[in-house]
């Protein structure tokens, strides 16, 4: 077995998926046109999928509230400074950073939605 996709119930699914193509290179491979407005988005990849859409628009988690750890889309990234910095140009906002001896580096910043991304560069990759 392997992971299909995760999906999030989020506010401004068109708004949102439009600034994942532009900014972190995914790209839209499913977009149902109703109410819900659910984008499947698959990363550079094309092997991990998140799906975001508005359903029920009450039960749309205050993800700015959340701390990072409980949810986070993690992202490789070979440069998360210069990376950081071109989205935070973009609207992201920075959160924090871990720097650990085996030379991974760990920057949460949150999208404009509050929703928490992680650049990882890892000292040693997961897989």
């Amino acid at each position: 077995m392997r992971i299909e996709h995760f999906a999030l119930n989020v506010a401004e699914p068109v708004a949102m998926a439009a600034w994942y193509t532009a900014h972190l290179g995914f790209r839209i491979v499913r977009h149902v046109d109703n109410a819900t407005q659910t984008h499947f988005l698959a990363d550079e990849s094309g092997l991990s999928v998140v799906e975001i859409y508005n359903n029920p628009p009450d039960q749309v988690p205050d993800y700015a509230s959340l701390d990072p750890l409980i949810v986070h889309i993690a992202l490789v990234s070979e440069n998360p400074d210069a990376d950081r910095a071109r989205l935070e140009a973009a609207g992201a906002t920075y959160a924090s950073e871990v720097r650990l001896p085996d030379g991974s580096q760990l920057t949460m910043l949150r999208d404009p939605w509050g929703l928490a991304l992680q650049l990882c560069k890892r000292g040693t990759p997961l897989l």
